[in-house]
């Protein structure tokens, strides 16, 4: 039995270090789907979870570190039963959230690994079962699992350290970027090619006739089956990109934008209340060494018009406007505002205004392969 517990301790300990470490690398990006949630919630239990919507960000980080840190405390063994029903209580929390979006399809995708792991809300359900189980079974267990001796203050020391530690991590990759990219519009990605199969689909055809159903890996030639339903065998195929578009005033933009070289300044929202509006003073001295070298600057939101034309006065833009989505300009760059440099559709380089490049910087990473 001792080496069961061993097993389903470190187990449990070391997936939820690696949960909450993906998520720490992009807090931002657990906060949008906790907005997610308190949205649904807001819509289908009480307009309450509505006021917490702007508060995602610091109860995303909390979250993330709470999961590496349960993990650690569990593997070190620190004040075993209180962290035991700590975590208990955490995976009925996660279990109950996957599992109203699984059952009423409300959120697609829990984010439970980030964006490392896409998982269905079904899968992600199953997996939080699981997980519950081998918590249940630890705290059952009980004082076999406890360590002989153990001095609080040593724990407690190293607890500390930890939690200081991933705070950081998390701090950091909120005031920069992720440190891994695991979204689809990471540097290196061809937009346009992405935005292809990379195969060619395969798929089962589900016939009927005489009563009885039939397989096909080609659409019959003999018309008296009748169709029941089509399977795709190869979902790896689909494109990595989906939903990229943007327009103008005078129409879609987006062919466009894969021709030449840009430089974007990303602004899911340009109001005073959600954008960092000073940041716009460096990157307009960017973007304007950069026009002069034939990287054409261009902004890219999902704001009004009137409210972006009010902010191009005021920090006196002469850039042109283009438009987007607001969900897939968060997922292209967690910074708002933020620089993305495109060549020939290819993003070679991501910045968030913290960390506004040189010239030389941009001109070096558009020369790179």
């Amino acid at each position: 039995m001792k080496t069961l517990d061993k097993i389903v301790r470190w187990g449990l300990g070391a997936i939820f270090i690696f949960s909450g470490m993906v998520k720490l690398n992009d807090p931002a990006g657990t906060a949008i789907k906790m907005q997610e949630y308190f949205e649904v919630f807001s819509a289908d239990f009480s307009p309450l979870f509505h006021h917490l919507i702007p508060h995602a960000l610091p109860l995303a980080l909390v979250i993330c570190l709470l999961e590496v840190m349960l993990g650690w405390a569990l593997l070190i063994r620190y004040r075993l039963r209180t962290t035991l029903w700590i975590l208990l209580a955490l995976i009925v929390y996660f279990g109950f959230l996957t599992y109203y979006s699984a059952a009423y399809n409300k959120v697609t995708d829990c984010g439970c690994f980030g964006d490392a792991i896409p998982l269905t809300p079904w899968q992600s359900f199953g997996k939080d079962v699981i997980f519950g189980v081998m918590a249940l079974y630890l705290i059952i267990r009980g004082k076999s699992i406890f360590p002989p001796s153990q001095k609080k203050s040593q724990g407690g020391l190293l607890m500390a350290l930890l939690t200081v530690a991933n705070l950081y991590i998390g701090y950091r990759a909120i005031e920069h970027l992720p440190f891994v990219d695991f979204r689809p519009y990471k540097v290196g990605v061809n937009i346009p090619k992405a935005m292809q199969p990379s195969a060619e689909y395969r798929y089962l055809y589900l016939m009927e006739k005489g009563g009885k159903e039939y397989e096909f890996d080609k659409w019959p030639t003999d018309t008296t089956y009748k169709y029941k339903d089509m399977i795709l065998l190869n979902p790896e195929a689909e494109p990595k990109i989906t939903d990229f578009s943007v327009w103008n005033d005078e129409g879609d933009f987006t062919q466009q934008l894969f021709k030449g070289d840009w430089l974007v300044i990303v602004m899911n929202d340009a109001s005073q209340e959600h954008a960092y509006i000073p940041a716009l003073d460096q990157i307009k001295i960017l973007a304007e060494k950069g026009e002069k070298k034939g990287i054409r600057p261009i902004i890219l939101t999902a704001s009004s018009e009137a409210e972006i034309d009010k902010l191009r006065h005021d920090k006196q833009l002469g850039f042109p406007v283009i438009y987007g989505d607001k969900t897939v300009l968060k997922t292209i760059i967690r910074s708002n505002p933020g620089l993305v440099l495109i060549s020939s559709g290819t993003i070679k380089g991501k910045w968030h205004y913290n960390d506004t490049p040189s010239i030389g910087e941009v001109m070096s990473d558009l020369k790179s392969k």
